[in-house]
């Protein structure tokens, strides 16, 4: 597979990991790493890309659509957290299962856009960098 293939497949898989659907991201950056380490920095920057507007789509969805659509698809403990603190919550969005649901309830709750936005990307960036770390120690 060409770099720019494997780029599109990272970003694509990336990017459905931090919605609703299923994803293999860290596969994906695991496979990408391996067959281009060259170009880790911009493997890196297209898995945070990805995975960055993946949770930003999440937030315009709970944002944007209507209440019942949402309203019994929103884990109290995800808003109650949310209400306590806020755009900071969404730096955990990047946590399987227990983040999935942070964006779309900071999006129901009307947080500021590009606070939102901030923390996810630190975030994904954290989660990405911890990951290209494990990568560059123990596995390539």
């Amino acid at each position: 597979m060409t770099l720019e293939a494997t780029l599109w497949a990272l970003w694509l898989s990336a990017f459905t990991s931090a919605t609703l659907w299923i994803g293999t991201s860290e596969a994906a950056f695991w496979a990408a790493y391996r067959a281009f380490p060259e170009h880790a920095v911009l493997i890196f920057w297209v898995a945070v890309s990805g995975n960055t507007l993946g949770s930003v789509v999440s937030w315009a969805m709970g944002r944007f659509l209507p209440e019942r659509f949402l309203i019994h698809k929103i884990n109290p403990k995800a808003l109650n957290y949310l209400k306590k603190w806020g755009a900071w919550s969404l730096f955990w969005a990047w946590v399987p299962m227990v983040g999935d649901m942070l964006p779309i309830a900071a999006g129901w709750l009307r947080l500021n856009a590009w606070a939102c936005t901030l923390m996810l990307l630190l975030g994904k960036s954290f989660r990405y960098g911890i990951l290209w770390a494990g990568l560059d120690k123990f596995l390539i």
